[in-house]
């Protein structure tokens, strides 16, 4: 499966992992591996992605838990492409990606 990583995920991808360097050193560097491996993941036949609740769901929204750090994937799948639209802090402004979900 193709796997595209949204400009505003790519953006929250970039900023969590420059805060996470600055609070040990290193630690950045492990996000971002923890965020690949969870995109090789994606590519798999079956996914083990688990749906989102509320609306957000209806629309075929899904998410994948990263290791070690309190962030869920968000990803729409449209077919031929799973669409990666958020990199979402377990514990910050629920919800606040969902407009990005609309055609």
């Amino acid at each position: 499966m193709k796997i595209k990583v949204s400009k505003d995920a790519a953006q929250e991808l970039e900023e969590a992992a420059e805060w996470y360097e600055k609070e040990q050193r290193g630690l950045g560097s492990r996000l971002i591996l923890s965020f690949e491996h969870a995109v090789k993941l994606l590519e798999e036949p079956n996914p083990p992605l688990m749906p989102v609740q509320g609306e957000a769901a209806k629309l075929g929204a899904k998410k994948l838990i990263l290791h070690r750090f309190p962030f869920s994937i968000i990803t729409i799948d449209l077919h031929q492409v799973i669409i990666i639209v958020a990199l979402a802090h377990h514990s910050r402004k629920p919800g606040y990606w969902k407009p990005r979900l609309a055609p």
